[in-house]
């Protein structure tokens, strides 16, 4: 189904396809996955692969490292520490070679077998094509709940399109990938920034699997962290909330000091009793404390930006064997 008309330019010529790959303790699948993946991409000539090992503390980047000595269309980036998944995909961009570049995880939740299909799209003319989940096996519905009701949420509080339902598997040409790789903001939301850039835009329908091995290394602690990462990143919206909140209050205690007046007027002034005292005075202190919580978000952010750090580190890069389509 199409969001917006393609460009009018048709490619017909073979073109050179980057897959990257972030990874973190993957060892035990990624022989797997990259069968399944080589197999996916039969019909597409000229092809890379770009494994990320994100400071993995098990055998990844061995496994890795063997991978590409049996097969030199791979190159390994592997990072100098963990530094997360979004920067990883930052890394695994900054490396990739090709006209067209497809980001996909490696527990093979997203199918690799759908990629031709997302080539066909960008041939079409599309310079983003992503996948947007049609169902999500393996996923308890307290997680499918939250996140459906973050992706409303992040439509509706700014004037960003978070596209509903999609990770980060897609493809990107490479003038989205060049466009990408400009925004180096310390805290990336990276569905976010694929949003952003805009460009003409489709996707493609599939059906979420279970992981084929290991367990996810996103808790809903580290997935509250994200959806924090990408409300702060792409709206003000809850630093105006502070505003609002603040003038019903006001509007709130004005009313209350109009009925204190009136009841005083009438019955006369018995005092206060303690109860009802300490519950005004908690809740302005709440609200209070939250919203300086709130201020502190952002402020945090704009601190960590000015220290002007690199966003990764590498520790070791083997490139691929693969030329780059003139």
């Amino acid at each position: 189904m199409q969001e917006v008309f393609p460009r009018a330019v048709q490619r017909s010529w073979q073109p050179t396809i980057s897959v990257v790959v972030p990874a973190y303790n993957e060892a035990t699948g990624l022989d797997h996955f990259h069968r399944r993946l080589v197999t996916s991409l039969a019909s597409l000539e000229n092809w890379e692969v770009v494994y990320v090992n994100d400071g993995s503390t098990d055998d990844t980047l061995a496994v890795m490292e063997a991978v590409h000595r049996g097969d030199d269309r791979v190159a390994v980036v592997s990072l100098s520490r963990n530094f997360g998944k979004e920067t990883a995909i930052t890394a695994g961009l900054d490396h990739a070679s090709g006209d067209a570049v497809v980001v996909i995880d490696a527990d093979l939740q997203d199918p690799p077998e759908l990629i031709p299909e997302l080539v066909a799209n960008w041939r079409a003319g599309f310079d983003m094509v992503y996948a947007k989940r049609r169902s999500r096996t393996g996923d308890s519905w307290l997680k499918r709940g939250t996140a459906r009701g973050f992706y409303r949420l992040m439509r509706r509080m700014g004037d960003l399109k978070l596209p509903e339902d999609t990770g980060d598997f897609r493809l990107m040409s490479r003038r989205v990938v060049d466009a990408v790789r400009q925004l180096r903001e310390q805290h990336r939301f990276m569905k976010g920034l694929f949003a952003w850039v805009g460009y003409p835009t489709t996707y493609v329908l599939y059906d979420r699997q279970a992981r084929s091995n290991g367990v996810s290394k996103w808790s809903y602690w580290r997935l509250w962290n994200l959806a924090l990462e990408g409300i702060t990143s792409f709206t003000v919206m809850p630093l105006k909330c502070a505003t609002y909140v603040g003038l019903v209050v006001a509007l709130l205690s004005v009313i209350y000091a109009l009925q204190v007046i009136v009841k005083t007027l009438i019955i006369g002034n018995p005092v206060a009793g303690y109860p009802s005292l300490m519950t005004v005075v908690l809740f302005l202190g709440g609200v209070q404390l939250m919203f300086l919580g709130v201020i502190g978000e952002y402020l945090g952010r704009v601190f960590n930006e000015t220290k002007q750090r690199p966003l990764y580190l590498v520790e070791r890069f083997v490139p691929s064997a693969v030329k780059v389509s003139v």
